[in-house]
């Protein structure tokens, strides 16, 4: 049936920087307690291993999270945009897969937080009418997020149908 959109993976990888954007996001997460808890051991000589030792657990247990769940969370995310929908595929341990019809998005946004703005990357932002809420691709180039904007916004704007 011509126009129909079914669930199907998406194509189009993120860039690569988002690699350094999740290993920064996830140092950020796990370095202050290990920093604070180093901080204290110094301070506090009687409590150093005290100190020490969870500075060491929180470490270690953080460690994946900046070094290989990135790796793994870049092969699963997965986006495309076609003349009918945009699909995204995004998740870590429960994967999602959505699909906005061009006919449901109300808003198209880009977001770059400081973090993807040191690594030239920004986040496109897919309102629709859904309860679900936005659909989110991060990790894109800026330009990429910008030109996506515009022809998403386009291709909206042409599509008919009340985005409700």
């Amino acid at each position: 049936m011509p126009g129909t959109v079914r669930l199907r993976p998406p194509n189009n990888t993120l860039d690569r920087r988002v690699l350094g954007v999740w290993r920064v996001d996830s140092a950020l997460v796990f370095a202050p307690p290990v920093l604070v808890l180093v901080l204290l051991g110094l301070l506090i000589p009687p409590a150093r291993f005290w100190m020490f030792l969870p500075a060491a657990v929180v470490a270690v247990a953080g460690l994946p999270f900046v070094t290989v769940l990135p790796l793994w969370w870049y092969r699963v995310h997965r986006w495309e945009v076609t003349e009918d929908a945009v699909y995204v595929r995004a998740g870590y341990f429960w994967q999602e897969w959505r699909i906005a019809p061009m006919s449901r998005i109300q808003t198209v946004d880009t977001l770059r937080g400081p973090v993807e703005q040191q690594f030239g990357l920004a986040t496109l932002i897919v309102t629709t009418a859904s309860a679900r809420g936005a659909l989110k691709i991060r990790g894109l180039a800026r330009e990429t997020a910008e030109e996506l904007a515009e022809q998403l916004t386009r291709t909206t704007q042409a599509t008919p149908g009340d985005a409700t």
